[in-house]
């Protein structure tokens, strides 16, 4: 079993992408954890509710063998948030999985995670990983070695297929 932190924004997270994507990887035997910039209950875009066990603050890199970012209009707020930039490096630096889907690759990029990767995102934000030197590697789920990247809400449980067999010596 290995342990997952799945980072969420307060605020207008994107349900399916956290709800479906967590379901996926905790029926593979994984245990999730969710945290956010507090520990109050978060809402999502379509009112889902979950209540953070951590503050983005107190996750410790070691104590996670992946990092996912939910993506969601909230994600916004993670693009130049230094505490989850560092994240996602100290992850990365790791070997860990560094995982990401919708917007919230930008995330990766900013953080200089996706340079010379295959990634994926939503498609308003092609250009912007491109700028940060990442390949686009078209719509769904892209996996390059470490690191995984969704498209959106749509791909939400393949995306959650696709981290579970990185973690996994059995495909879900």
């Amino acid at each position: 079993m290995c342990q997952i932190v799945m980072i969420i924004p307060p605020a207008q997270f994107r349900d399916e992408e956290l709800f479906e994507t967590r379901v996926v990887l905790e029926v593979a035997g994984h245990a999730v954890v969710v945290a956010s910039t507090t520990t109050q209950p978060c809402t999502g875009m379509l009112g889902g509710r979950t209540t953070p066990a951590l503050t983005l603050a107190e996750v410790q890199p070691e104590a996670f063998d992946a990092v996912v970012f939910v993506g969601g209009a909230g994600v916004q707020q993670f693009y130049h948030d230094e505490r989850a930039l560092q994240l996602a490096r100290a992850m990365q630096a790791r070997g860990k999985i560094v995982a990401a889907i919708c917007l919230a690759p930008v995330v990766l990029a900013n953080a200089g995670v996706l340079t010379g990767k295959q990634a994926t995102v939503s498609r308003s934000e092609v250009a912007t990983i491109q700028r940060h030197g990442a390949h686009y590697g078209g719509p769904g789920v892209v996996v390059d070695g470490t690191i995984v990247t969704g498209d959106g809400p749509q791909s939400a449980r393949q995306f959650g297929r696709a981290i579970a067999a990185l973690l996994s010596p059995v495909v879900v």
